[in-house]
């Protein structure tokens, strides 16, 4: 048994077009009716049959490439008399006193653009009819706001571009969906369905360009730290390959060569990046796209990018070291968060006992507390039949909700009051003797005023009870710091766990973990070299040291029930590449989406991949997955029903 303790409480750019050249020759076809015109010369003589042309479509605007000198969001004071061409979207735009203002709006930020209507009319005029998110491009000056008109909100709020020449370069011809620059600050927020759909333009909104540019960052950091600091190779391995146990569904992809055969999708290049140990290459990493068949929520996604590492001749202490080095240059110069050196360690066994989750939120101390000795001999031996309280539903309805959705038959509990006694479900109190009373106390830490949840069970169930109560109980009451910044490692997790619905032990990562060296007499009970990086109770990365003996793998094989037969089937290739002087090596995978899904703050991390897909592994924008031509089933030998 275990227990939860406290809870609670445009026109012309210039004045004379931009230059075209542009040769037009045209054939009359009533003075060449099915003539035949004969080209000669010394060496050759050809004869071509000239028959009616097809009438040309002619377009009444043309495409125009326009180049720039200035972009909105760099201009500063120092601009101030320059002249200045600038292209992007309006993204405000209003009249006041005669004048016409409007924001332009590109990649770097956005900057006012006025008209001078007695200077530049046709200018003036041009703007006046321009609307939100029209494609244009401007000329003008750049000069100081009034004292009155400026605004320290933008960057660029200190100047201004007095237009003198407005090019439209593109109008907008469909009812804009949503409105881009007002969409961020809105009251009611414009549905996640309708931003997918209209993608482009979402990604136009502020929020959203930060936080591709944030990823970008990101990326460009991790590559440069690993590539120049500490001599990664970056290598691509295959998105077609074969189906291997990953935990999940594979996409597959019939082959139209081979009839009959399927390649799968890449969970992760686990065993490709283990080869490249094998094959020499000291360092590997690489940004690579994954793809899994599985449930969607807020962090999941079928193709999903992870930031790949794996290492040859790498200790699990220096292992860490390096992982924690570049996670600690990540937070410092994208966030200027300085990470704790060393980072924190919890093992499995520790993180389980203490908060029911192997990737605990330590931001709050609500911990759990084992109390089964106190109620080993207790009167009270049913908690589930008495779990169902009316009163406890009503005074705690919110707590025991979250109790039922995880799993739990019910919710017993305890307050303790002013005077030391507890109260609660009546024959749960009746059940504690003044001995056991002050152990369960005392044991719980528990004083006047606090509330002692708890709950019954196998241990897997209790945990994930407990672990769900912990986290909404501190949200609701206000008890995370979100100031704080919990980082660490959980390490030594077992190498296995038994999956009741079929009957069997499973690998708790991936059947090519390593077991702990003490361990290697009992496999089936052994732990791990494994380490996940927890960060604000979620995991950001995971990996562990690897098997390179073949001897080990086949027998971890075996044990989650994979024959000889079925090993050589499956994984063939990497047990003889084990026989042939594979390396000590090891590895991690980082949650690339999630990672950047941190940093940004944002809540998904469809707000941090420029097209994801719904949470029904839908693409809005291309309308995928779609129906195929009849005629592709049929090259690949595939039959509908």
């Amino acid at each position: 048994m275990s227990l939860f303790l406290r809870a609670f409480p445009l026109i012309a750019l210039r004045s004379k077009p931009f230059p075209l050249c542009r040769t037009i020759f045209k054939l009359n076809p009533k003075l060449l009716p099915n003539r035949t015109i004969s080209y000669a010369s010394a060496s050759f003589s050809t004869e071509t049959q000239i028959s009616d042309p097809k009438p040309s479509i002619i377009l009444k605007d043309t495409l125009q490439w326009v180049n720039r000198t200035g972009l909105c969001g760099e201009l500063s004071v120092d601009d101030v008399g320059k002249r200045v061409r600038l292209c992007g979207w309006v993204a405000l735009h209003r009249v006041h006193g005669g004048l016409t203002f409007l924001n332009l709006r590109d990649h770097t930020g956005i900057v006012q653009v006025t008209t001078l209507p007695d200077e530049f009319p046709k200018a003036h005029s041009t703007v006046n009819e321009l609307r939100l998110e029209y494609v244009i491009a401007v000329e003008g000056i750049v000069r100081s706001r009034p004292s009155e008109s400026i605004n320290k909100k933008m960057r660029t709020g200190l100047i201004e571009v007095a237009v003198e020449h407005v090019q439209v370069l593109n109008a907008v011809t469909s009812k804009l969906p949503f409105l881009v620059t007002t969409a961020d600050d809105a009251k009611d927020t414009v549905k996640e369905e309708i931003r997918l759909r209209y993608r482009c333009l979402d990604l136009r909104r502020q929020q959203m360009n930060s936080n591709i540019m944030l990823r970008h960052r990101v990326v460009k950091l991790i590559r440069r730290y690993l590539e120049d600091i500490h001599g990664f190779v970056e290598i691509e391995t295959p998105i077609l390959s074969r189906s291997t146990p990953e935990g999940a569904r594979d996409y597959l992809v019939p082959s139209r060569v081979q009839p009959g055969t399927f390649y799968a999708l890449p969970q992760s290049p686990q065993l490709f990046k283990q080869m490249l140990m094998v094959s020499g290459f000291d360092k590997y990493y690489q940004i690579a796209r994954c793809f899994r068949d599985e449930d969607l929520r807020a962090d999941r996604q079928p193709e999903f990018t992870q930031l790949d590492m794996e290492l040859a001749f790498t200790p699990l202490e220096d292992m860490l070291r390096l992982n924690e080095d570049l996670i600690r240059q990540v937070f410092l110069e994208i966030k200027g968060i300085q990470l704790p050196n060393p980072f924190p360690r919890l093992t499995y066994a520790e993180a389980m006992s203490r908060y029911g989750s192997d990737r605990p939120d330590l931001r709050f101390d609500l911990e759990l507390r084992e109390v089964s000795d106190v109620f080993s001999e207790t009167t009270f031996k049913v908690f589930a039949d008495t779990l169902a309280s009316g009163e406890l539903s009503k005074s705690y309805g919110d707590i025991y909700s979250e109790a039922i959705k995880s799993g739990a038959k019910g919710l017993p509990f305890l307050k303790v009051l002013d005077d030391g006694e507890v109260e609660g479900i009546p024959a749960l109190v009746s059940s504690l003797d003044p001995t056991n009373k002050k152990r369960l106390l005392k044991q719980c830490s528990a004083g006047s005023g606090d509330l002692i949840l708890f709950a019954v069970g196998d241990h897997a169930s209790v945990n994930k009870t407990l672990d769900r109560l912990r986290v909404f109980i501190a949200h609701e009451l206000g008890l995370v710091d979100h100031s704080r910044h919990s980082i660490l490692w959980v390490t030594d997790f077992p190498m296995f766990e038994w999956n009741s619905a079929e009957q069997r032990l499973e690998a708790l990562h991936h059947p090519f973990t390593a077991p702990n060296p003490e361990d290697m007499e009992d496999l089936s009970s052994a732990r791990a070299l494994a380490y996940d990086m927890v960060y604000n109770g979620v995991e950001i990365g995971g990996g562990s040291l690897r098997i390179f003996k073949r001897e080990v793998q086949e027998k971890v094989l075996e044990i989650v029930g994979i024959s000889p037969e079925q090993a050589e089937a499956k994984f063939g290739y990497l047990l003889e590449a084990l026989d042939m002087g594979a390396p000590p090596h090891g590895g991690i995978a980082y949650g690339l989406d999630r990672l950047v899904m941190l940093l940004a703050g944002a809540n998904s991390i469809r707000d941090v991949i420029a097209f994801p897909k719904t949470t029904t592994a839908q693409c809005a924008l291309t309308r995928t997955p779609s129906e195929v031509d009849p005629q592709q089933l049929k090259d690949l030998s595939y039959q509908t029903q």
